[in-house]
C-alpha cells in the first residue's frame, strides 16, 4: 500500500470488505518520505459500449478527451503524481478489469470521468461516492473539494453531491469519485460538451481538485525551459497559414514554425513562447476559447 495513507476500516464498512477509509498522513509526511500520490483515471466507456448518446455526440469519446486532459495538466504542472488511466484510446475494457487494474496497482484515488443523459430537458453537473460512506468520510471530504473546484469552472447548473452503488465506486479498494459532466441529450449542454474550451475547463476543475485534496506541488520552472503554445500541426502548409490567419485576425500573434518529426516535416501554427508556464496557459485558454484545440510543448 502508498505510504501516503494510513489504511483504517471503519464501522460503516465493516459489511463491505473492499471498501476502506483512508486517512492522508500529514503533507510534511509525503513530501519527506518522496512518494508520488497515485491516481487512476477511469474515463467511462469506450469500444464497443458508447455510453449515453445524443445531439450526434457518443459520451465515450468526449470522456476520454477529458480524462486525456486531466492527466495532462497533473503531469505538466504537478510534482509527485503518477497517473495511470484505464484507457487512453477507444477500446472497450469491463468494469471489473478497471476496478482490478486500479485495486492491483494499489491507486489512492479513483476518478471516473462520465457525461450523463436522462429526458433530454435534464441538465446540469453532478457527483458520487459509495452510498454506503458518511458525510464526514474521507472520501467525501476529498468529494467535497473537488466538487466545489469543477463547478467553479463547467458553467453547468449544480445537481448536487449524490451517493449510489456504482460498481466501480463499491468495488475499488481506495476512495473512489465519479462525476457526471452535463447531459449529452440536452442541446444546452451538447453546446458546451462540443467546445474544447470547457472541456478544458472541465479537465482543470477537475485537476485542480486533486491538487488540493491531495496537497501537490507545482512544478518549479527550470532556468532556460520555454514553453509554447501550439495551435495545431499540419502536413501542408496552408492549413497552417490558415490556421495562423485565423489567430492573427482574432488578435492572437502567431507564426508558422517548420518541424521535423522522425523524418516528416510538419507545419505547427505557434502562437507564443514564454519562460513563464503561467502565461502559456493564459494563451492556451485563449486560443480554446476560440474553439481551436490547442497544447504546449515544453523545450
Amino acid at each position: 500500500m502508498n505510504p501516503f495513507f494510513r489504511f483504517t476500516p471503519t464501522k460503516e464498512h465493516m459489511s463491505k470488505p473492499l471498501l476502506y477509509s483512508y486517512i492522508p498522513y500529514m503533507e510534511q509526511e509525503f513530501i519527506k518520505r518522496g512518494v508520488s500520490m497515485k491516481l487512476y483515471l477511469d474515463p467511462g466507456h469506450g469500444g464497443n459500449d458508447p455510453g449515453a448518446q445524443g445531439n450526434g455526440l457518443k459520451e465515450k469519446n468526449f470522456t476520454l478527451d477529458i480524462a486525456l486532459r486531466i492527466r495532462s495538466i497533473l503531469q505538466n504542472n504537478y510534482e509527485n503524481i503518477d497517473v495511470m488511466m484505464s484507457r487512453t484510446s477507444d477500446v472497450s475494457k469491463s468494469l471489473s478489469q478497471r476496478t482490478n487494474e486500479a485495486n492491483d496497482w494499489e491507486a489512492d484515488f479513483y476518478m471516473s470521468i462520465h457525461i450523463n443523459a436522462f429526458n433530454g430537458t435534464a441538465r446540469g453537473y453532478e457527483d458520487y461516492i459509495h452510498s454506503s460512506l458518511s458525510d464526514q468520510s474521507a472520501t467525501a471530504d476529498y468529494r467535497d473539494i473537488i466538487h466545489a473546484e469543477v463547478i467553479r469552472l463547467n458553467q453547468l447548473i449544480e445537481r448536487g453531491k449524490k451517493k449510489a452503488d456504482f460498481h466501480v465506486l463499491r468495488e475499488s479498494m481506495m476512495p473512489a469519485f465519479l462525476s457526471e459532466n452535463g447531459f449529452i441529450d440536452n442541446p444546452d449542454d451538447a453546446a458546451l460538451i462540443k467546445l474544447a474550451s470547457w472541456r478544458q475547463d472541465v479537465a482543470r476543475g477537475h485537476a485542480v481538485g486533486i491538487e488540493k485534496a491531495f496537497g501537490l506541488k507545482e512544478k518549479p520552472s527550470v532556468p532556460g525551459t520555454l514553453y509554447k503554445v501550439i495551435a495545431g500541426s499540419f502536413k501542408e502548409k496552408q492549413n497552417a497559414d490558415e490556421r495562423t490567419a485565423l489567430l492573427q485576425s482574432k488578435g492572437i500573434e502567431s507564426f508558422v514554425a517548420t518541424e521535423t518529426i522522425s523524418g516528416e516535416t510538419w507545419y505547427r501554427s505557434q502562437a507564443g513562447a514564454f519562460s513563464d508556464r503561467a502565461n502559456a496557459e493564459e494563451r492556451l485558454q485563449q486560443i480554446e476559447k476560440l474553439g481551436i484545440d490547442a497544447f504546449i510543448d515544453v523545450v
